[in-house]
């Protein structure tokens, strides 16, 4: 896997400011893979390109999802979460890339998913917490995530059900069992 390839093309690929944003969530997914031990090269990877259809258009998305036939429930959904998806596709078909770790976090960084892996928890916090962020719940997170890597991410889940559920829009399931999962193995009651 050459970085600075895929660096290239997803400066390519991207609006300067989800190129921007790329590039906040990369550092921040680094220090979080130092701070809580979890593979670098997998986590720089997976931060990179996690975005890396979200410049693609709604009916551009809807033909891919169609194409590598992902789960049509998606399309009941939001089309904020359908990039994540078609973006693990399009990284595994044109930059060859097979790592399930890698494939995962890309697929799962705007939903979540009930027992997530290491890589998949920091890209999806990462995604979260990054410094362009600015919003009421951000700040604790972020404070959680100096600490624990699970409970920062179900704080993240939480945060984004309240703030969903303030908008009667709808919640893609994942999100809802990668709360429970984690609230169950952390405890939190």
């Amino acid at each position: 896997m050459d970085i600075e390839h895929m660096h290239q093309r997803v400066k390519e690929q991207l609006a300067a400011d989800r190129y921007e944003h790329t590039m906040r969530v990369t550092e921040t997914a680094i220090e979080l893979a130092k701070r809580f031990n979890v593979n670098v090269e997998e986590v720089k990877v997976a931060a990179l390109l996690h975005d890396y259809a979200k410049n693609i258009d709604e009916q551009e998305l809807k033909k891919y999802i169609i194409k590598f036939n992902l789960p049509e429930e998606l399309l009941a959904y939001h089309a904020e979460l359908w990039h994540g998806p078609v973006a693990s596709k399009l990284v595994e078909e044109q930059f060859n890339i097979n790592n399930e770790a890698i494939l995962r976090a890309i697929y799962y960084h705007t939903t979540g998913r009930a027992q997530m892996g290491p890589v998949e928890l920091v890209v999806f916090l990462a995604d979260y917490i990054e410094p362009g962020r600015n919003f009421p719940a951000v700040h604790g997170v972020r404070e959680e995530a100096k600490q624990d890597l699970s409970l920062a991410v179900r704080s993240a889940l939480k945060h984004t059900i309240i703030f969903l559920l303030t908008k009667d829009a709808t919640i893609h399931p994942d999100t809802f069992l990668a709360y429970n999962y984690l609230t169950k193995i952390t405890g939190v009651k």
